[in-house]
């Protein structure tokens, strides 16, 4: 892989926000964010597109990426379930001069930060507890119970990662971990922070 830009990961268990601040980060211009689309075989949901918010792919279909080594990491989260970031994904994000911000697993957003530890900044987003993970959880009603205690299940061994990030946010109040995280990022891409007006 050419190597491009910074890597900047947020990984966390399911219900903890991290997607909230990611979104919130990309809408900040002088970070110079682009996305990165993670492929996925599970099945597509309601209104998602295809190369927007995954790259969807039969089972068959991501096993033979796995088998040409395509993917910088990827996981069989559940049975049949597979997650990936593919290199071609971050290549053309690089090649547009841009760092790459992940929302991914735990699991894979320590392995990339294994590959390039000095361009990667791994971020972990932290609940205010497992209690609070579920009603937010319930509170999406996407999901089934089952699959739901399946993820809280997930959330306690993940939660158990997180000395491994580079940093940890605790997101108890929004506001603040959205200001936290978005003054992390500028200093590591040396950013300069916009000006913010008094009140």
């Amino acid at each position: 892989m050419t190597e491009g830009g910074k890597l900047i990961i947020f990984s966390a268990p399911s219900g903890s926000g991290k997607t909230t601040i990611v979104k919130y980060l990309l809408d900040q211009p002088e970070l110079n964010l682009a996305f990165s689309v993670s492929a996925t075989s599970r099945p597509r949901r309601g209104k998602e597109k295809q190369g927007i918010h995954y790259y969807f792919m039969s089972v068959s279909e991501f096993k033979r990426h796995i088998k040409n080594e395509d993917f910088l990491e990827w996981e069989e989260v559940y049975r049949d379930n597979f997650y990936g970031t593919l290199k071609s994904e971050v290549e053309r994000l690089w090649a547009e001069g841009k760092n790459v911000i992940f929302d991914i697993d735990v699991v894979g957003g320590l392995r990339i930060k294994k590959k390039f530890p000095d361009k990667t900044l791994a971020v972990f987003v932290k609940p205010p507890s497992v209690d609070e993970l579920k009603i937010r959880l319930k509170k999406r009603s996407t999901e089934s119970e089952d699959k739901i205690n399946m993820r809280i299940a997930k959330a306690s061994v993940e939660l158990a990662t997180a000395p491994q990030f580079d940093t940890i946010i605790k997101n108890y109040d929004l506001d603040e971990a959205l200001k936290e995280a978005h003054k992390l990022v500028a200093d590591f891409v040396g950013a300069q922070m916009p000006e913010t007006k008094e009140d």
